[in-house]
């Protein structure tokens, strides 16, 4: 797990205040009840076994309704968490605690999910030299913090965007002509690392004969995929896409393909239970 992972400042606060404020719009209407020189305690309680992450974005979401809060982590971004574990310890203005723990909770269970799912997924993968790859298949506003979760897990990004790496694909290919053309028109404009997606075993001969440096295969047949990793050995990188799921990548493991890029863990996410308790100052 990614725990020395720097998150950026920036798009933390950024993407935190959008969320505080389709949360609150023009104030809290019952927060109104809660006196507002009240200070209060709140326990952060993780309820199954999950991964930590996400430990900025909670904070910042407490830190912009109320600049003084307190919060005190007992475990460090990536840990592993055994159920029924006290997380942190939080001490602020009642109100602001109230308006933030919605936005908060979202944050830290979305991201929390996503790592736990990914560092399953790894180890998974275990004893074998293949990387595991997240997508483009992101809820959208949150993909700088969904793949920050896959790299916590253990996983590592695919290309962020389409400006960051080239992937070329089907509709790219007719355009073009073929993926040799495709490919040469890339290099021309010194595009230096290109990747292919294939649909099928003389694509593949094709990407490697372009010089491309990756072939992804889109939803091989596991016949398919073994001769593909003979053909490519030593010619070109492979990965692997397309239903990747659990019970999936234990089939591929012994092909030690290069990567496997996987939307599930993601695109389907399954919230990490977290609740925060609050108690009143005697």
């Amino acid at each position: 797990m990614h725990k020395d992972l720097i998150p950026d400042i920036k798009k933390i606060t950024k993407s935190v205040n959008i969320a505080l404020e389709e949360d609150i719009g023009l104030g809290d209407i019952t927060g109104e009840l809660i006196d507002s020189n009240l200070s209060i305690n709140a326990s952060l309680i993780c309820r199954e076994e999950t991964i930590l992450c996400g430990k900025a974005w909670f904070e910042e979401s407490f830190v912009q309704l109320d600049p003084k809060v307190s919060v005190i982590w007992n475990h460090k971004e990536g840990d592993l968490m055994s159920k029924d574990t006290e997380v942190a310890t939080l001490n602020g203005n009642a109100r602001c605690l109230v308006a933030s723990e919605r936005t908060g909770l979202n944050f830290l269970q979305m991201m929390s999910g996503i790592a736990y799912k990914t560092y399953v997924y790894v180890n998974e993968l275990s004893g074998s030299n293949t990387i595991l790859l997240d997508t483009r298949k992101t809820l959208p506003g949150l993909r700088y913090e969904q793949k920050y979760s896959v790299k916590i897990g253990g996983g590592e990004n695919h290309r962020m965007g389409l400006f960051d790496a080239a992937l070329v694909k089907e509709n790219h290919i007719e355009s073009a002509g073929s993926i040799d053309q495709a490919v040469k028109s890339l290099k021309e404009s010194k595009i230096k690392f290109i990747e292919v997606e294939v649909e099928n075993l003389e694509q593949l001969k094709e990407a490697i004969t372009s010089g491309a440096d990756i072939a992804m295969l889109d939803n091989f047949e596991d016949d398919d995929l073994k001769i593909a990793t003979e053909i490519a050995k030593n010619k070109i990188k492979l990965e692997v896409s397309g239903n990747i799921t659990l019970e999936r990548i234990h089939k591929l493991k012994s092909l030690n393909i290069d990567y496997i890029s996987s939307g599930d863990l993601t695109k389907n996410i399954s919230a990490a239970d977290y609740s925060l308790i609050f108690k009143t100052i005697d």
